[in-house]
């Protein structure tokens, strides 16, 4: 009888809402380990579905960190094609009704919701239930902001972006983000493509209903852009990146270095220092086969050493490389690149992969495929100067052959090139900005702080 009386404590219950897919589910996954190292009286949930928690569910996670799930409404055949404008569809259309039966059941109440904005039925779902809603953007702020002023890119009704005729023209007006071409724009309008920008519209759109926005990146990174959105919306915009798993840096588990019966840790300990040029695809969108035996043929031909992560198409690479080269279906990228034995990535340019780069201090070989990838690499290129385009141009026409990749390799790998070593140079001193970002009394730390305080107002501790 006395216990009824005591007013229970209340805890911080924040629900986490990632988009379904791997580029979207790990940096939510990061910035939830980010919360909880902070604040450990925080108690996450993190709502995914069935077919996800099978993916990630065994996957070492702190204990106020738990999974709720909802049933696979995605179609599966959607989920392994390459059809991303119908799994846009598809997401928005089918999973907001069960996330709302979850939310019936959890307890503690919800204190905040954080959602990816891909989401777009998630802002309306919190402000219907007055709970506080934070956007994580899991692409770059510079890209945000092309959507939040794609008016800009209309004069007299016309829409400006035609690649063929005018891709080299520059464009200048959109806040924070420096001059580029309208082919490095993070848009395409050809087929179902087109869907899927207007679906970026609509999400970026709707942040401004919810009560926070967060980035994924730090503030040094893309100071100009995320200035210019500060300025505009009258609620906190709060980058807190890196949002990659550097936490687990320190973890030093031999569990996931074998692969297959390969250890490529045990592999690159074996290789010089800065020797080895680790690719990877990323794990969405690939590029043609024509274009990826160009390139396969032409890693072989440059005789640089190479770790090469290739999910499901091992096959190709049978009698390709010697043993200057390790081909695996998966490993841990971020300990990989920050293996003394990597010397560049070629990269799709995925931001999650590109802040990995540069926590990491490696220089990039950009192939975009499409998307936001594309400005990444621009900015990785001519803003950050860190990196070398793999191509000179956008799109499916832009072939590149093996013998130009032979030798652009090998230019890139040379530790004696003085232009690579002004590169590398930039890159050590990038990295070093994002790990102060993260230490104590940087900006992404106190821009964490900032967002636990205001969530947790109002709680008791």
């Amino acid at each position: 009888m006395e216990a009824a009386k005591t007013e229970p404590t209340a805890v911080c219950h924040v629900v986490a809402l990632p988009y379904p897919g791997r580029g979207h589910i790990n940096p939510m996954m990061n910035l939830c380990k980010q919360l909880v190292s902070k604040a450990p009286d925080i108690l996450i949930t993190f709502i995914i579905t069935e077919e996800w928690l099978g993916f990630i569910g065994s996957d070492p996670t702190p204990s106020n960190i738990s999974y709720a799930t909802i049933p696979n409404v995605i179609p599966s055949e959607l989920i392994r094609s390459k059809d991303f404008p119908g799994f846009v569809e598809a997401v928005s259309a089918k999973m907001g009704a069960p996330v709302e039966d979850v939310l019936d059941r959890l307890e503690p109440p919800v204190t905040a919701i954080v959602i990816d904005p891909y989401l777009v039925w998630a802002v309306g779902l919190g402000n219907r239930r007055n709970i506080p809603v934070a956007s994580l953007w899991t692409m770059s702020p510079s890209v945000f902001s092309v959507f939040h002023h794609f008016e800009l890119l209309h004069q007299n009704g016309q829409f400006l972006l035609d690649f063929s005729e005018r891709g080299d023209e520059l464009v200048e007006y959109i806040p924070g983000v420096t001059a580029t071409r309208i082919a490095d724009l993070p848009i395409s309008t050809q087929g179902d493509y087109l869907k899927a920008l207007h679906r970026a519209l609509e999400c970026v759109s709707l942040v401004s209903k919810g009560q926070y926005l967060l980035f994924t990146t730090f503030h040094e990174l893309e100071a100009q852009a995320i200035d210019a959105l500060k300025a505009i919306f009258p609620f906190p915009v709060y980058p807190i990146g890196p949002a990659i798993p550097y936490l687990e840096l320190e973890n030093n588990s031999s569990i996931t270095n074998a692969n297959n019966g390969v250890n490529y840790f045990q592999w690159l300990d074996c290789q010089p220092p800065s020797s080895v040029l680790y690719i990877s695809m990323g794990s969405f969108l690939s590029v043609s086969n024509a274009q990826m035996d160009e390139i396969v043929g032409g890693v072989r031909d440059s005789g640089v050493r190479c770790l090469w992560v290739s999910r499901g198409e091992i096959g190709r690479f049978n009698d390709v490389f010697d043993d200057m080269s390790l081909v695996v279906p998966w490993c841990d990228q971020l300990k990989v690149l920050c293996h003394s034995s990597i010397g560049g990535f070629w990269t799709h340019c995925g931001l999650n992969s590109t802040l990995e780069a540069i926590f990491a201090g490696v220089p990039m070989l950009t192939f975009p495929i499409v998307w936001d990838q594309i400005l990444n690499c621009k900015q990785i290129v001519e803003d950050w100067k860190i990196g070398w385009r793999a191509k000179k141009g956008v799109g499916a026409g832009n072939f590149v052959t093996r013998g130009e990749i032979s030798e652009l390799v090998r230019r890139f790998m040379d530790q004696k090139s003085k232009q690579g070593n002004e590169m590398r140079k930039r890159a050590k001193e990038l990295q070093e900005t994002s790990r102060q970002a993260i230490a104590k009394g940087g900006s992404s730390e106190t821009n964490l702080d900032a967002f636990i305080r205001s969530i947790s107002k109002g709680q008791s501790h």
